[in-house]
């Protein structure tokens, strides 16, 4: 693993910290689906699985080229590792292919359409967090 650089876009945090971030972002996600907002829900899943993702890319020596930088990067890649399950490929799917409310498609949100994007965010979490305990595990 790296230790922390500040000036580096994924070093700059340690994995852990990242996994916190996630936690974070997933509680946005939340309030937000709570509010009845699901733009700023659905979007807060898509940054809760890709901060998450971010720590477990952080344990890396060299970063897989696939995952590019961005959360959007990091779930596209998702879908088409081989060493993922197959619930972590649904999942980025999920979050992925769920439109955005707004714009010129009107996308009828339900409290289960909510949910799923919720559940697909925690499963990539959940993939993020056995990542980097399997890294430090190696580490130590």
């Amino acid at each position: 693993m790296h230790g922390i650089d500040a000036e580096h876009w994924l070093y700059r945090h340690a994995p852990r910290e990242w996994l916190r971030a996630s936690l974070g972002e997933l509680e946005q996600a939340k309030r937000a689906y709570a509010a009845h907002n699901g733009r700023a829900g659905l979007a807060g899943c898509r940054r809760a699985a890709g901060v998450a993702l971010n720590g477990w890319l952080a344990t890396f020596e060299s970063i897989p080229l696939a995952y590019g930088r961005s959360y959007m990067d990091h779930l596209a890649a998702l879908t088409d590792d081989a060493s993922a399950p197959e619930a972590v490929h649904a999942a980025a799917l999920v979050l992925r292919q769920t439109p955005l409310p707004g714009g010129e498609i009107v996308a009828l949100r339900t409290a289960t359409t909510d949910a799923r994007a919720l559940d697909a965010a925690e499963t990539i979490m959940a993939h993020a967090y056995a990542g980097v305990l399997r890294a430090e595990d190696d580490e130590g």
